[in-house]
């Protein structure tokens, strides 16, 4: 088609990617256009400003490497990270759930730990936590068997991959949970942390006036033959960074009870101040598939 006026550009754009074999494919890139075409149009977006995208999304290519992803962190600082999990879980977006982001600190083999036993595998100061958590299906019926994975901060606000004096796989482990769908372990109260700032997801963050905090929360990867695999974060109430989350996570659903203890715990070597949470979670059915690791 030979273009005589801007009108003429998205029909034309769409009519040569027609052919595209996959349906699935043909049915994405024909919206993507539309709604591309659309906002420049929306906002009258001028050849200055184009040039400056282009720039920002190099830069995001540019900065992402094996232990950095700029591109998924954008994602996350903008809500499509967010949007994307809700509208496909809780039945597509229908009824609450407790899927949440992966977040890009997740590794593979996690050690095996038995129920009840500790993910603390070097020195990490911080008041005692215990967690007792069940899974279940969408009617109420406890999973047996099912892998869960573990992982957090530290009371520093560090994940172990970013912090030479934790010990390799500080504050992670895999779990089995039992006929009840039982799963617990011991470990330390998460706190939570900046993201970084140095590329174009900083400048975004500066020009809104907005922090780079993620509030605490504890990692929760769930695998099970039959189910799809779920991937939840569940977030201290009580953090101050809450409601104005860098990466727009927090759902009502993943607010877990932290509740604070003075008295005798579950382990005799804790003394003072401790903490407990119980949580559930459900699993829907689908299709078990363990993601890729974000960084290496």
């Amino acid at each position: 088609m030979i273009i005589k006026s801007q009108q003429d550009v998205t029909p034309a754009v769409i009519d040569a990617y027609k052919n595209i074999d996959d349906p699935r494919l043909r049915e994405i890139v024909a919206s993507l256009v539309r709604h591309l075409h659309d906002f420049a149009r929306d906002v009258h977006l001028t050849e200055a400003e184009f040039g400056a995208a282009a720039q920002i999304i190099a830069r995001m290519g540019q900065m992402s490497n094996a232990t950095h992803n700029e591109v998924v962190l954008m994602s996350g600082s903008l809500g499509f990270s967010a949007l994307v999990c809700l509208l496909n879980n809780g039945n597509n977006g229908q009824t609450e759930t407790t899927a949440n982001l992966l977040g890009p600190f997740w590794r593979m083999n996690s050690p095996k730990t038995e129920n009840g036993g500790s993910i603390v595998r070097s020195p990490t100061p911080g008041p005692e936590l215990f967690v007792d958590a069940y899974v279940k299906d969408t009617n109420g019926k406890p999973i047996a068997s099912a892998l869960v994975d573990v992982w957090h901060s530290s009371p520093d606000g560090l994940y172990e991959q970013q912090d030479p004096d934790q010990a390799d796989m500080n504050l992670r482990g895999q779990f089995t949970t039992d006929d009840n769908g039982y799963f617990g372990f011991r470990s330390v109260r998460p706190a939570g942390y900046p993201i970084p700032i140095e590329g174009p997801v900083g400048d975004l963050l500066r020009a809104a006036k907005r922090h780079n905090f993620r509030p605490a929360h504890l990692h929760f990867l769930i695998f099970k033959e039959g189910f799809k695999t779920h991937i939840s974060q569940i977030y201290d109430p009580t953090d101050e960074k809450l409601e104005t989350d860098v990466q727009f996570g927090v759902t009502k659903a993943l607010l877990g009870d932290y509740t604070r203890h003075d008295g005798p715990a579950p382990a005799k070597d804790v003394k003072g101040e401790w903490y407990s949470l119980k949580q559930a979670f459900t699993m829907e059915a689908g299709v078990a598939r363990l993601p890729k690791p974000p960084i290496d």
